[in-house]
């Protein structure tokens, strides 16, 4: 018989899903709460763990071991649920969303709340006022043009009291939270607050922030709910807009997802509340579409309309997404694509002296395998040659942002810079941002091409502001009608989205249907065990991966829970962004 307080706990181990049942020693006393993270003795070693359940009726005739240690206070009940839902939701295991919803260090106890002052004021702007009518929905998208600033939601959605509020990265994050600040809101910043925002604050933060308890919460916001950063990309892949919106849907309080370009999902889940077409289109900066058939082949990615921007004083960045000097090479003697001899693949050119396969890695020197030729020419250009033209162009320093130089954050210093999409994100400021090849995204193989081209264009919309700062976004296309540049050069992206949901029905792709794809060297074991379902589609295999269709996302959820999982690594990632 158990001697004391019983209580539930689930181990911090990726294999076991199982719970398990520990005394609480006489030392802790009345000390441990449900959500409270411990240390327990579990097949012959101590493993760490969330308390899941208090007041449990010890099994007969079982002598239980007693908890090792209480590490400090971790998730709220409610997360503890919402972990148990979004496992289903991904087909993960609940401890990998606790992980994320527990803090950096140990909390042993929560600091006092700090008293509420006066309430903010909504600003009194465009994007204040919508937000404070949308926030009067359970359930709303409030499409925010490029140029608005989203502290002006968040201060709307503070004046209900504490909010949650995340944002794509942490740079956003930290100028919505400081702004929140100046205007007397207490906040807590996640994950480094995360004890402040447990006692009741607003708390603001990215994707991981959406596992952060909040004291009184009374309003959720997710900005920029298009951008990807807000999936996790590891499984299970959970999106924090999908997270947020069923936090708030349990909490009892509205749900507001704001962005300049909905995505289907949003459109599809809420009530959409737009701005004037005056106060959107100012939202927005002069767009300029290049007719890349018009221009004389020969200029290349550099027809004259660019020119003519790129050797004016003005600050420009220009934004092609492929690295090196070139993608698709041809001997320029013979004219045969330069491929790998191992692998068959296309090979690019790294550098000067080395062809390199984008398959296998292989390197070679650039030397033509039909003739023996060394000289290529670039049939695809890269970053790296673009950026060597127009320096020669221009006659001054080029700055190239792409690869490492990107993920370093590293600043451009040069007026001119190339660079791929990140870039973008590590741009201060600029003039105009051209697109030297946009059909590249238009026409990319994958189902999101064309809502991933069109948030491109608007994450370059806000890097040059809107119409009266005079910033520009140039596009370069053989595709002019196409609904996504028609979409940023009227700014009004319901043109876009009402095309692609019609391309997406007739399809068969979310979220018209939900999608999982299998991957790993257990894939093929845990495609066998899943059968045919009634509803269901299994599509594959292709190049070792598996896609399980299903008519939405519950129907889906259901199927992959019933499976058990097979021995062996295996990748289950429902709503893939890139297939």
């Amino acid at each position: 018989m158990a001697a004391g307080p019983v209580v539930r706990v689930l181990p911090d181990e990726p294999a076991i899903a199982k719970t398990f049942d520990y005394l609480v020693p006489e030392s802790l006393g009345d000390q441990v709460r449900v959500g409270d993270r411990v240390r327990v003795a579990l097949a012959g070693r101590r493993v760490g763990g969330w308390v899941v359940a208090t007041g449990v009726e010890p099994p007969p005739g079982v002598a239980l071991r007693p908890l090792a240690r209480w590490s400090g206070r971790g998730p709220t009940p409610d997360l503890i649920a919402l972990a148990d839902w979004a496992a289903w939701r991904w087909a993960g295991r609940p401890a990998s969303f606790l992980r994320t919803a527990s803090p950096e260090r140990v909390v042993a106890g929560l600091p006092a709340a700090r008293p509420r002052g006066p309430a903010p004021a909504v600003p009194d702007t465009a994007a204040g006022r919508l937000a404070a009518a949308a926030l009067g929905h359970d359930r709303s998208v409030l499409r925010l043009p490029p140029a608005a600033d989203p502290a002006d939601v968040a201060l709307a959605a503070a004046a209900r009291g504490n909010a949650l509020v995340l944002c794509p990265t942490a740079a956003r994050a930290g100028a919505v939270a400081g702004r929140l600040r100046r205007a007397g809101v207490a906040v807590a910043l996640h994950p480094r607050d995360w004890a402040a925002g447990a006692a009741g604050a607003t708390v603001v933060g990215t994707r991981a922030a959406a596992w952060a308890p909040v004291g009184g919460l009374t309003a959720v916001v997710v900005v920029d709910e298009h951008d990807e950063a807000h999936q996790q990309t590891q499984a299970p892949t959970w999106h924090a807009r999908d997270v947020a919106a069923e936090r708030a849907r349990r909490a009892g309080v509205p749900c507001l997802l704001t962005s300049p370009v909905p995505s289907l999902e949003a459109l599809g889940w809420g009530t959409l509340v737009t701005p004037t077409r005056a106060d959107e289109r100012a939202g927005w900066p002069i767009v300029d579409v290049v007719d890349m058939r018009r221009q004389d082949p020969h200029t290349g990615l550099l027809p004259p309309p660019l020119v003519r921007l790129l050797r004016s004083d003005r600050r420009v960045l220009c934004v092609l997404n492929r690295t090196g000097r070139a993608r698709l090479l041809a001997c320029a003697a013979c004219g045969e694509l330069a491929r790998c001899e191992r692998c068959g693949a296309n090979v690019t050119q790294p550098d000067e002296a080395t062809l390199a396969c984008v398959r296998c890695g292989a390197e070679r020197p650039v030397v033509c395998p039909h003739c023996g030729a060394g000289r290529f020419k670039a049939l695809r250009q890269g970053v790296s040659r673009v950026r060597d033209e127009i320096e020669a162009l221009v006659g001054e320093p080029v700055t190239e942002l792409s690869g490492p130089a990107a993920e370093r954050g590293e600043r451009p210093a040069s007026r001119v810079v190339v660079g791929t999409e990140a870039a973008l994100h590590q741009a201060a400021g600029a003039d105009v941002v051209a697109f030297l090849d946009l059909d590249q995204e238009l026409l990319a193989p994958r189902y999101r091409a064309a809502e991933q081209a069109l948030a491109l264009l608007a994450l370059a919309a806000r890097v040059v502001g809107g119409k009266a700062g005079g910033g520009r976004v140039v596009v370069q296309t053989h595709l002019p009608r196409h609904e996504v540049v028609q979409a940023a050069l009227h700014a009004d992206p319901a043109r876009a989205a009402a095309a692609e949901l019609d391309r997406r029905r007739l399809l068969g792709f979310p979220p018209a249907t939900a999608l999982a794809e299998v991957s790993g060297p257990a894939a093929g074991a845990f495609v066998a065990a899943l059968g045919a379902p009634l509803g269901v589609e299994v599509l594959g295999p292709a190049d070792g991966r598996w896609l399980v269709r299903a008519p939405d996302h519950a129907s889906l959820a259901d199927v992959l829970a019933a499976v058990d999982r097979p021995a062996g690594r295996l990748r289950v990632a429902v709503d893939p962004p890139r297939i």
